[in-house]
């Protein structure tokens, strides 16, 4: 029953998690690039964009990359034919992070950090460090009580 349901579901509401954290990210661009970013409001709407650029990127990420040994990641679909492939597969989550990163990083040099969009840029450069940290220290490190850890 619950096999068919999730055949029968439409494409909105298979992907409904990413669509809505999409959403709410277009939507703080949208009000960022007409506020100001020395007010209150407009540093706000700046820090949510990294925040739910995070999101986005947490939520798709996890959903289409592997990376080995992180329980917050999914399990590839199959092997990859070449010893290189397979190891590009089984690390795709981090070596999409360190690429992406990498170009918010070479971004945010050549932006002003003071200007409207450079704090913007700045803060996604810290979340994309944060994603990073978080993947690769899950792939080794414990918590208590965390159903993540006791699959290790």
């Amino acid at each position: 029953m619950a096999r068919q349901r999730k055949q029968n579901a439409s494409f909105v509401w298979r992907h409904s998690l990413s669509l809505v954290a999409c959403t709410i990210l277009t939507a703080w661009i949208l009000l960022y690039m007409r506020s100001d970013p020395g007010t209150h409001l407009g540093s706000f709407f700046g820090n949510a964009i990294a925040d739910w650029s995070g999101v986005v990127v947490t939520i798709l990420a996890t959903k289409h990359l592997y990376e080995r040994g992180s329980a917050e990641s999914k399990e590839p679909p199959h092997r990859a034919l070449a010893p290189i492939w397979d190891a590009v597969q089984a690390h795709s989550l981090t070596i999409f992070l360190l690429v992406t990163g990498a170009a918010w990083v070479a971004l945010y040099i050549r932006l002003d950090s003071e200007a409207k969009w450079g704090q913007v840029v700045g803060n996604i450069v810290s979340e994309w460090t944060q994603i990073l940290a978080l993947v690769l220290m899950t792939k080794r490190l414990m918590e208590p009580r965390s159903k993540e850890s006791a699959k290790k």
